[in-house]
């Protein structure tokens, strides 16, 4: 029989997916990372309690030192150097469809399956790649755009296939609707809480520097860089006949760089760290996601460098932030994936 690991959270989706897997005939095991999150216990209890239901096995695994490591810290680091970084996408690729993966394999079974919206299609050169799921309001490929080949061929998610609805009617037919919990958010270390309570609780130090504008005006001062993110217009402290907008961050001089409305629109960013699940050509035309909850647009992809493109988008684009993956798409598929960098970085790359 074959045997499958599902990494469970003791949300609706995971235990559906652990129910569907059953019903398709799977040897099912849970797996349930234990990660630095508060009311981690609770979550646990409820896995627990999911798993019982579903008569499956369920083994805990700590990943808290390498969560720690691999996703806090390099959220935290990315953000006092002004970029906003995006840790679901790092924990995909390191953490769940990573360590906790071969963790599975090592146990014995054959195959990884998880509760995400998204489904593993093929691109015309037959290599593997993200698939949107069917349901578009809950989609989550974005998500998972640096997912490699060997990560690919080992996953399933059985829930690309299906909608939300669907979903919670089933869980109600098993009669989880009273054991699993609530759905997970996007960032689950904040916990709900913003990203400046989060840095004051991990004492991170103040550093003050200028805010100014695109010209080079001083008009206010900053606590540190990590206190604001692009487009922020609340909070600034920047009484004007129209609200200023925060258009850069420089980590290079401290600075908070401002803007008005127009200011936040651009046509054309930079990538880095490019990856292709596709043959790439010396120019690409398909549709680019900048950001989780955004659709894509169409644009134009051209190779500035050996680790750098240029992306040009068809429509503007507002307040694109560095740090940020920007995911290829052709149709519903995920051809390629690459770090939005600001202009500063794009500009010694190019020169490199």
């Amino acid at each position: 029989m074959n045997t499958i690991g599902i990494a469970m959270s003791g949300g609706v989706d995971s235990s559906v997916s652990a129910s569907i897997l059953k019903q398709q005939g799977f040897e099912v095991h849970g797996f349930f990372m234990k990660l630095p999150l508060p009311g981690v216990k609770e979550h646990m209890d409820r896995v627990r309690a999911v798993a019982s239901k579903l008569d499956i096995p369920l083994s805990i695994v700590d990943m808290e030192e390498l969560f720690t490591r691999c996703v806090m810290n390099v959220f935290i680091n990315t953000y006092q150097k002004g970029r906003t970084p995006n840790p679901c996408i790092i924990c995909n690729r390191q953490i769940k469809f990573g360590a906790l993966r071969e963790y599975m394999q090592s146990q014995g079974m054959n195959k990884m399956a998880t509760g995400h919206y998204a489904r593993i299609g093929q691109t015309q050169d037959g290599n593997l790649a993200v698939q949107r799921g069917l349901d578009t309001n809950k989609d989550q490929s974005y998500f998972l755009c640096r997912l490699t080949q060997n990560q690919l061929e080992h996953i399933i998610m059985p829930l690309g296939e299906h909608n939300k609805t669907d979903v919670y009617k089933m869980a109600a037919e098993l009669h989880l609707d009273n054991v699993h919990g609530p759905e997970s958010q996007d960032i689950c270390f904040l916990a709900g809480q913003s990203i400046t309570t989060f840095f004051s609780k991990q004492e991170i130090q103040e550093d003050p520097g200028d805010i100014v504008t695109s010209d080079g005006r001083t008009i206010g001062h900053h606590c540190g860089l990590w206190h604001y993110t692009i487009g922020q217009r609340r909070g600034l402290g920047l009484p004007d006949a129209t609200p200023w907008y925060v258009q850069r961050l420089d980590e290079s001089q401290n600075q908070v760089v401002v803007c008005k409305q127009e200011g936040l629109i651009t046509s054309q960013i930079h990538v880095t760290d490019v990856q292709w699940t596709k043959s790439p050509s010396s120019t690409w035309q398909g549709r680019v996601q900048i950001r989780g909850r955004q659709s894509p647009s169409p644009a134009r992809i051209e190779q500035a460098s050996n680790n750098m493109c240029i992306i040009t988008f068809s429509e503007p684009q507002r307040a694109v932030t560095p740090g940020q993956f920007a995911a290829f798409y052709e149709d519903d598929l995920i051809c390629g994936s690459g770090i939005i960098i600001d202009q500063n970085t794009a500009t010694k790359e190019t020169k490199k």
